[in-house]
């Protein structure tokens, strides 16, 4: 760009900004990304890393939970016995339902720490919500 050029612009009125962002988008293999000017630094954002193991496993817990609390399934044991399942592993999934929200948000976003995998959630996670993102957040 000229040397003039203007990268934002006040309306005459006061009431809105114009940026203009020197950039071109390109796409490559199916996905759109922004080519920065020459001499800047390249960004690009994080891929997000879709765990299917761990949201299948979180939509079971949730739907699991959800039986148990209408009154479906009247223990654990049974509603094991109706999945065909051990109920150690159920009882194991259903502690996914003590995940701190945030970190369930993260999970099915794909933006989990490298800790976050099934095994680890369902063995040993603390209850408190505050010690849970301690632990994501230092098993990166």
């Amino acid at each position: 760009m000229p040397s003039e050029a203007k990268y934002a612009e006040l309306s005459p009125d006061g009431k809105s900004l114009t940026v203009h962002l020197p950039l071109t988008l390109r796409k490559r293999g199916g996905r759109k990304i922004i080519i920065s000017p020459a001499g800047t630094q390249q960004w690009t954002p994080a891929r997000p890393r879709i765990d299917n193991t761990l949201i299948r496993a979180l939509a079971r817990a949730f739907r699991w939970k959800h039986m148990l609390e209408t009154g479906e399934f009247a223990t654990v044991i049974e509603l094991a016995a109706a999945e065909r399942l051990d109920r150690s592993f159920v009882s194991h999934v259903l502690q996914l339902t003590l995940l701190d929200p945030d970190l369930v948000e993260a999970i099915l976003d794909g933006r989990q720490s490298r800790g976050g995998q099934l095994q680890a959630l369902v063995r040993g996670l603390p209850v408190e919500w505050e010690r849970q993102r301690e632990l994501m957040a230092t098993s990166c």
